[in-house]
């Protein structure tokens, strides 16, 4: 029955359309901003990055925030992302402001990775 097929989520898989979205926290629990998307690589299908997105108002003045996929946790209870950040690290970390992309290729992957203490692997 075609019904009974779970097409955006499962108990280890979620569609993407439904992690776009999704709040981001901190260990305090804070809440840092959510998914705005998320860049996956090409090859390997890897998610690479969660773009997190954080202030602004109306859609003006929001900055987003690449960070290292594997530094996400779903966390259950808060219905949400988890993240051992702080708002000042994340506050002095790379970004950008939505109206023009970094290019991701793999220095800039580097400087991403190395702000978060994370090895690059590709």
């Amino acid at each position: 029955m075609a019904s009974d097929i779970a097409t955006d989520e499962t108990v280890d898989l979620i569609a993407s359309d439904r992690v776009e979205g999704t709040a981001v926290y901190n260990r305090a629990g804070e809440r840092l901003g959510k998914v705005e998307n998320f860049m996956v690589d090409k090859v390997s299908g890897t998610a690479r990055y969660a773009v997190l997105s954080f202030g602004g108002f109306l859609g003006m003045g929001k900055e987003h925030y690449p960070l290292p996929w594997n530094l996400l946790t779903y966390d259950s209870d808060q219905d949400g992302y988890v993240v051992d950040l702080d708002k000042s690290t994340l506050e002095g970390a790379p970004r950008y402001d939505g109206q023009s992309e970094p290019r991701f290729d793999s220095d800039y992957g580097r400087g991403i990775y190395s702000y978060y203490g994370v090895s690059y692997p590709w």
